[in-house]
């Protein structure tokens, strides 16, 4: 039986998305591997490669098309010995819940909505307890699938030992049904906020005065729902310090001079980074995330930056930074940056981390609070240095180059004494930049 592609979760957060641009057309044999299409996501726009020889029997799908949900069928699959007069009803190819194209790791984002992403309405009450290859995508290859069928075995208790964890034959082959390893059931989704006024209510409020309108693309609607997400659900608390700048602008200085032959120059950004990064094993209680009913504390130091392009902004990950020098994690943070512009970052690049450093002072900011990224346990809001008097510890006034800076902490997991200890070892990193070479 013809078998549908589906539109791929190439990140955890997505939940549509626009198919930019076909690179296959139908009648096109494809083999495993081969780009078939290009997909715009809420963060970049990505290849989708096929798993399994075919051909293209049906597009569903035109190109330049938005919205596209998760899990919506695209384009038909022929395989060995079917033909265009096979495809028939594709909802019976999509009641297979096959897919046979490679997108990134399957998440809580690749649940499909009511419907399964066609459109219906669900005028039945939805079953107490459904398995889990009807919430979640399952890959497995059309061979395995019919074995599993036959034998009564759900495909959503076996772990596929293919590539990119594909079922395959030989997981299934030797199996019963009274075999199939038992998973534990996924937890229920917590109950959404209130939803504020609609969109038609907050026109009406603006009758008569003039406006343009502009529809909000994947980044933005992302971005809503996880800032709002954050607010309601993470305890932030607030730590605020101010940090003298003038021992780390001289350090800069003569370091700048010195690698000027190397082409590097290093920013205020780069010894802010390092700074965080020492600090978190210098701290290594705080160096932790939120994982639902536990904590994770992790070993390496994994910095999140956000850098805002046009429409939004991506939080690419510098892993390691406490191993890496200032020099390298100088072009690092540049190659990232450049391709956040560009969208060109691959979602490895930008998940992950347990902190991150949101740097406003490039814009005159002089302090702010800012909100912290789920799953971290903690973001550096860095405003601008700025000269200020100054009491010197023999009573004297003078005047310094001073940065504020907020540490936003989820208390869930960072307490207050701890988020202090982690807020003192930047600060002591930042006023004493040369210790961070040792």
């Amino acid at each position: 039986m013809p078998i549908e592609i589906l539109m791929p979760a190439l990140s955890p957060t997505m939940e549509e998305g626009t198919l930019a641009k076909w690179l296959v057309k139908e009648g096109d044999t494809v083999s495993s591997g081969d780009v078939m299409c290009e997909i715009e996501t809420d963060k970049a726009t990505m290849e989708f490669e096929a798993v399994d020889e075919g051909t293209i029997g049906k597009i569903l799908i035109e190109e330049g098309t938005e919205g596209v949900k998760v899990n919506a069928p695209i384009a038909v699959l022929l395989e060995d010995g079917e033909s265009a007069d096979d495809i028939g009803d594709t909802s019976k190819a999509k009641a297979s819940g096959s897919s046979h194209a490679a997108p990134a790791e399957p998440s809580d984002a690749t649940a499909p909505s009511k419907g399964h992403g066609r459109g219906e309405t669900d005028a039945t009450p939805a079953p107490a307890a459904p398995k889990r290859a009807d919430v979640e995508r399952i890959f497995a290859s059309p061979l395995a699938r019919r074995i599993a069928a036959d034998k009564g075995i759900d495909l959503g208790d076996i772990k596929g030992s293919g590539p990119r964890g594909r079922i395959v034959k030989s997981d299934v082959e030797g199996l019963s049904k009274s075999d199939a390893p038992t998973k534990p059931a996924q937890q229920d989704t917590p109950k959404s906020a209130p939803a504020g006024p609609s969109a038609d209510a907050v026109a009406k409020m603006y009758e008569g005065r003039e406006y343009k309108e502009f529809k909000l693309d994947g980044m933005r609607k992302t971005i809503a729902a996880r800032l709002t997400e954050a607010k309601q659900t993470v305890p932030h608390f607030y730590l605020r310090r101010d940090i003298k700048l003038d021992a780390l602008m001289k350090f800069r200085s003569e370091l700048n001079r010195q690698l000027e032959p190397r082409g590097v120059k290093l920013s205020v950004n780069d010894f802010i980074i390092k700074a965080c990064a020492l600090a978190l094993q210098q701290v290594p209680d705080a160096n932790a995330v939120w994982a639902g009913d536990r904590i994770l504390k992790l070993v390496p130091s994994d910095v999140a930056v956000a850098v805002a392009i046009e429409g939004g902004l991506f939080t690419p990950v510098l892993k390691d930074a406490e191993m890496k020098s200032l020099s390298a994690l100088s072009a690092e943070m540049k190659d990232l940056a450049a391709r956040a512009r560009d969208r060109k970052l691959a979602p490895h690049e930008y998940q992950g981390g347990s902190f991150a450093v949101s740097n406003l002072g490039m814009f005159g900011i002089d302090n702010f609070d800012a909100v912290i990224n789920p799953p971290h346990g903690a973001i550096l809001a860095v405003g601008a240095g700025v000269k200020k008097p100054v009491v010197t510890a023999e009573g004297e006034v003078s005047v310094a180059t001073v940065m504020s800076v907020t540490l936003s902490v989820d208390h869930r997991v960072i307490d207050g004494a701890l988020g202090a200890e982690l807020l003192g070892a930047i600060k002591d990193n930042l006023e004493a930049p040369m210790t961070m070479l040792a």
